[in-house]
């Protein structure tokens, strides 16, 4: 059989693998924090008797976009953003640190500062259990203070502050669950120049319309693979009446 019927079998399926990966940051598009994936195509040469004749398409991963999004108001007290370059160190469900962009903040039963995920908020000392309160405020450096809920004339209390982090991004990688990670495993030190804005949340810094054009350029290659398919098998057809008719 003609290779070139495995040839562009290969292509049209790296060409549905790439688009898995752009209907992914589609549908993240308004997913606070998230990072787009990125991709790109290698070639690897096709070995035979007659030497490398054929060329086939092998799909690649690249490292994520982390190129911060767009700062949205919500007027909401714990939602938070980073300003600039940094990040919010989490607890992931390992136990191990992790780091988000995402800052929808809120309080579970258990007093636990999490996030919209469920992740625990580390703070200097580890997770952040916030007792009881009437007013909670996070600063731009990340303290949490608040003014306890007892008391007959309760003070405003530090807790402790929310880890923030910056690490060089070329040490840094994104998880098949979302969460950015070192690439040694190692936890940062806190950062003080990592900044805050409250009341806000960083947006998807995907790029919705780039996403569907690419998604549609590789709809068009999909399209032309199996095409190739199809000249490859009517070429096998011809080949093999022309050889019974010898």
């Amino acid at each position: 059989m003609d290779g070139m019927i495995y040839v562009s079998t290969s292509g049209a399926y790296q060409m549905l693998k790439a688009q898995t990966v752009y209907a992914n940051n589609l549908a993240n598009a308004n997913t606070t924090g998230f990072k787009a994936d990125r991709i790109g195509f290698n070639t690897s040469p096709v070995k035979d008797n007659l030497g490398s004749t054929r060329i086939y398409s092998v799909l690649q991963s690249l490292p994520a976009d982390l190129s911060p999004g767009a700062l949205q108001p919500t007027d909401r007290p714990m939602d938070i953003a980073v300003n600039g370059d940094g990040w919010i160190a989490v607890q992931d469900p390992a136990g191990k640190e992790a780091y988000t962009r995402s800052g929808s903040l809120r309080i579970n039963q258990d007093g636990l500062l999490i996030t919209l995920d469920n992740l625990p908020v580390l703070g200097t000392g580890g997770q952040m259990i916030i007792p009881p309160f009437q007013k909670m405020d996070i600063a731009i450096d990340g303290t949490v203070t608040i003014v306890p809920k007892e008391g007959e004339n309760p003070q405003p209390m530090v807790l402790d502050r929310i880890k923030l982090v910056k690490p060089d991004n070329a040490n840094l990688q994104k998880s098949h669950d979302g969460l950015i990670r070192t690439k040694d495993q190692q936890a940062q030190e806190p950062d003080s120049s990592v900044l805050l804005t409250t009341g806000f949340l960083e947006s998807s810094n995907v790029n919705a319309v780039e996403a569907l054009t690419s998604m549609i350029n590789l709809a068009r290659q999909y399209e032309l693979q199996v095409k190739m398919m199809s000249i490859a098998q009517d070429n096998e057809k011809a080949n093999t009446s022309i050889l019974g008719a010898a």
